[in-house]
């Protein structure tokens, strides 16, 4: 960056806004740096925040999932500061070098209820757009494997449960912190096993610990297609959401197809873009993946690759930021470092 450059992007930070108005200091600063990190054009970067649940208030067993107080929030200084587009848009975009000066995208992953319940109605509020990746073998009814386990784990009574028969061994719950442990030690020993066994394992918790009927927490197709008569994008990501590299790749190809098959009878849209499942190459997923999903004819894909994407980035592999700062400006200046570190040129 030139220091003429430097110049020119302060000086546009510094102008009023659309309504006449003085921007405040933090305006100035968020403008005058991400015009500079992430200009306009063929060297422009790509913000993608994931997101999976937006919760009604902070949840003990759920530290990593964003609340409605929080959400609101960030989402009030992205309108403010950022360059909202939808991810195919923004794709394209950026395929062609013509991002806007701090472009940024929002999506959702799994296919929460909450997702229409409680993260829509802020998106309408701001005028913000997000793309939701949803796991269509949920949306009847049907609860995700890591929610079984940590619903089973919040019910069951204190005391000590034996889980050595699944390798699990002994877990003693008395408190939060030991079922959060507990919920960790469960979900690692499950999630990258073949579907099935992951299936009968959870089933194995769920009958140890006694737990009750099961909560319905995923979007059924009416809230799909809520969700896509309020302008959003709908995605897939897969059926039943398997770790694609622990199943064949005829399995892998179903999963990929017919859940952009099921989205697209429930929305009667085309449905172009993709998430593969806990998203991290070589572990989760590898090229034979990536090659199934272009063959199938999405025109994108993200992963959980941490990262902002760029001009040379593969479209079938973008990277994701998770918005983990509570505080917002804080969210906001680690976006804009994100940016300084992506590697366009």
């Amino acid at each position: 960056m030139t220091r003429q450059a430097a110049v020119t992007a302060a000086k546009t930070a510094t102008q009023p806004d659309g309504g006449g108005k003085r921007l405040s200091p933090s305006q100035i600063f968020f403008r005058t740096v991400g015009n500079l990190v992430s200009p306009a054009g063929a060297r422009g970067k790509l913000p993608i925040f994931i997101y999976h649940r937006v919760i009604p208030a902070a949840d003990p067993l759920l530290p990593g999932l964003t609340d409605a107080a929080t959400f609101e929030r960030q989402m009030s200084l992205v309108a403010a500061e950022f360059n909202v587009l939808p991810l195919s848009e923004a794709c394209e975009r950026l395929r062609r070098g013509a991002l806007p000066a701090r472009a940024l995208c929002i999506t959702f992953d799994d296919g929460y209820a909450d997702n229409e319940q409680i993260a829509l109605p802020i998106l309408q509020r701001f005028g913000l757009s997000a793309t939701f990746f949803v796991a269509t073998g949920f949306s009847a009814g049907g609860i995700m494997f890591n929610d079984a386990i940590i619903e089973a784990v919040r019910h069951a009574g204190s005391g000590r449960h034996d889980l050595s028969d699944i390798a699990i061994g002994e877990l003693v719950l008395d408190d939060i912190a030991s079922r959060q442990a507990a919920i960790d030690r469960i979900i690692a020993r499950v999630k990258h096993r073949p579907l099935d066994e992951r299936e009968a394992l959870v089933a194995r918790v769920v009958e140890v610990l006694a737990a009750p009927t099961r909560p319905t927490l995923m979007m059924g197709p009416a809230q799909i297609r809520a969700l896509h008569r309020a302008g959003m994008e709908i995605g897939a990501h897969t059926v039943r959401h398997p770790i694609l590299r622990s199943i064949p790749d005829a399995d892998a190809r179903r999963e990929i197809v017919e859940s952009r098959k099921t989205l697209e009878d429930i929305t009667g849209s085309p449905v172009t873009l993709f998430a593969y499942p806990n998203g991290q190459p070589g572990a989760d997923y590898d090229t034979r993946h990536v090659r199934l999903v272009q063959e199938a004819g999405f025109t994108a894909a993200v992963s959980t690759i941490p990262g902002v994407a760029h001009r040379r980035s593969d479209l079938y592999q973008l990277p994701r930021l998770g918005p983990w700062e509570r505080n917002p400006r804080r969210l906001g200046i680690r976006v804009l470092a994100g940016c300084a570190r992506s590697a366009a040129t």
